[in-house]
């Protein structure tokens, strides 16, 4: 049977195209080919650079101390033991302080996500009246603060919410950089789905809660995620607004735990000859593991909106 001679061939981002009397075929070009197997390299590599510490870390949670000294890397110990997570889950506190830090990150969010939206949907309005200078003081934000010193005293002493958990909530209950991206996106709306609605005795409230939040969730679970993760990992706000230990995040208590376990550590061994001295290092890597888990868990629920809610609230505008 004679072969069939092409009879049109187009190249189509680096793609040979070739169209025969009976068939249309599509063929991958050298340098199309070479360019993907570079891509996957790079992000391969990418990965594992990414992976490869979180796995050592867990790894190392349940190694011995002789072995996180003698070998410099690995994935799985020789000899697993729990002693580091013993030594953490001794604290009867762990169980409070981690109630603690998902109050505190749960009310954060709802109002870090609240302030943002509130404020963002007006601002992306043009027709605002004052518009031009709220965004200048909202620009300016971005760039310069009062500083540490200046935000203790307003809060501890003008503000009167030292020892509560406002102390840690209100300062940061909106980010500049945050709410002028979910600007951006509210402006990528198409006006006619509002002006519609406005037709219908809509008002702005009722026009923000049943057409602009449903078409911007893609942006808000993004954002609530950043928010979350940084009320989570933040303890130095704990540590200088708190004064009680009852208090205390996860974070804060795991800080205190390293600090103690390294401090007590040798006045113990002198005091008593049967004590055994806490891995130090794999106490670090259990802290790390326990503080890391809860947060990651939620990510999976929330990674299907993560990219586009970046790039669309990125880009619009």
């Amino acid at each position: 049977m004679a072969k069939e001679k092409p009879v049109n061939s187009v190249n189509l981002n680096g793609k040979k195209v070739v169209a025969h009397e009976g068939a249309v075929g599509v063929y991958n070009s050298k340098g199309s080919i070479l360019f993907d197997v570079i891509n996957y390299l790079i992000v391969g590599l990418a990965s594992i650079t990414t992976v490869l510490p979180l796995i050592y870390v867990i790894g190392a949670s349940f190694a011995t101390e002789f072995e996180l000294q003698t070998r410099p890397m690995f994935i799985i110990p020789h000899d697993v033991t729990l002693d580091a997570y013993k030594y953490i889950f001794a604290s009867n506190k762990l169980i409070r302080a981690f109630g603690n830090s998902v109050l505190i990150t749960v009310c954060g969010t709802i109002i870090n996500l609240f302030f943002t939206v509130t404020m963002a949907y007006p601002i992306s309005k043009k027709y605002l009246k004052g518009r031009g200078p709220i965004l200048t003081m909202v620009i300016i934000s971005m760039f310069f603060s009062g500083g540490m010193i200046p935000g203790y005293i307003l809060v501890s002493s003008i503000l009167k919410l030292r020892g509560t958990y406002w102390a840690i909530i209100l300062p940061g209950a909106i980010s500049a950089y945050n709410m002028m991206i979910v600007k951006n996106f509210f402006q990528g709306i198409p006006q006619e789905l509002e002006e519609s609605a406005y037709l219908d005795g809509c008002n702005d409230l009722t026009t923000l809660v049943r057409i602009v939040l449903p078409l911007s969730l893609p942006v808000l679970a993004t954002f609530g995620l950043f928010y979350a993760v940084g009320h989570w990992n933040s303890y130095f706000s704990a540590m200088i607004y708190l004064t009680d230990s009852r208090m205390y995040p996860l974070q804060l208590l795991l800080r205190s735990i390293i600090v103690q376990a390294e401090a007590s550590a040798g006045d113990m061994s002198l005091m008593d000859p049967n004590f055994v001295e806490p891995p130090a290092q794999s106490i670090k890597m259990a802290v790390i593991v326990v503080a890391t888990v809860p947060i990651m868990c939620v990510y999976p629920f929330l990674q299907k909106y993560f990219v586009k809610g970046v790039m669309v609230g990125a880009l619009k505008g």
